[in-house]
């Protein structure tokens, strides 16, 4: 008779305003997911935040708990697979800018006669559209997408900046991802939405691209962003435009340093997060 399964989390307790630095130290230490619990999604209501932090294994949770100290992080251990449809709960339908909302399969909408509805299955994908780095990219393709432009999403998790692309009127977008997991995901999610014949996903990395484009879009973090800067700006078409995402208010400088040939078109924020729209040099 088979062992019931067993899941090892990080439960981290934690002000709002350092929730989202440690969320990406928890990335850094190996957690897959992190999700945010505040008072309005605790069951019982309580100060602060507190950060959930799932562990492919043991081994690797107990080494982030040691790196936290256990003054800061508790590891807890769920039994069976229900815990894996548990956050479902709190995905509901989101809108963002001025036209999209994002809701998931599950979830009805009636939509008005200008709303853009993306539907949005993310599985093991980043890309709710909950979070603030994606919202702010939204809200730049809303500005910049011009009818019939082609895409390049780096980092494209659940593909749903592609598919937003697509429906504001892209011409074909690629999505690509190291997480074969994440394209496999993107690619379900842009038929969901009609968008298959138009997106192509891809686990090449950015470096083997051989196209530039017009768009591209990346929506990351500054670790890995700066060490892709001449990678992915060389992907940017001469007079194209590169939105960067996935960047703490403050760090918008030190990338951009990075992004040699381009030159600031806007700078976006909400919360901690910022966006960062570049132009390449045209010629």
């Amino acid at each position: 008779m088979s062992e019931t399964p067993r899941y090892p989390f990080l439960h981290v307790r934690t002000t709002e305003d350092e929730s989202d630095d440690l969320a990406v130290e928890l990335f850094d230490l190996g957690a897959s997911g992190v999700e945010t619990r505040d008072d309005e999604t605790l069951s019982k209501a309580t100060a602060g935040v507190l950060l959930v932090a799932s562990f492919e294994d043991e081994e690797t949770a107990r080494a982030a708990l040691e790196a936290l100290g256990e003054d800061r992080a508790t590891l807890v251990f769920v039994e069976g697979d229900d815990w894996r449809d548990e956050w479902k709960r709190f995905f509901k339908p989101s809108r963002i800018g001025e036209r999209f909302v994002v809701r998931p399969s599950w979830e009805p909408f009636d939509a008005g006669p200008d709303d853009l509805v993306i539907v949005i299955d993310p599985g093991r994908a980043f890309g709710t559209g909950l979070h603030e780095t994606t919202r702010l990219v939204i809200r730049e393709l809303e500005q910049r997408v011009t009818p019939g432009v082609e895409v390049l999403d780096v980092g494209t998790g659940s593909g749903i900046l592609s598919i937003a692309a697509l429906m504001l009127g892209a011409g074909r977008a690629l999505g690509i991802d190291v997480d074969e997991d994440a394209v496999e995901i993107a690619v379900e999610n842009a038929a969901i939405n009609g968008l298959a014949d138009r997106f192509e996903g891809s686990a090449t990395p950015v470096d083997a691209i051989e196209a530039r484009y017009p768009l591209v879009l990346a929506n990351i973090e500054a670790r890995v962003l700066i060490p892709l800067a001449a990678a992915i700006g060389a992907r940017v078409a001469p007079g194209g435009v590169l939105i960067l995402s996935g960047l703490l208010a403050g760090q918008e400088d030190e990338v951009q340093g990075h992004y040699v040939g381009f030159e600031r078109l806007a700078l976006t924020r909400e919360g901690d997060w910022v966006a960062l729209t570049l132009v390449r040099a045209p010629g």
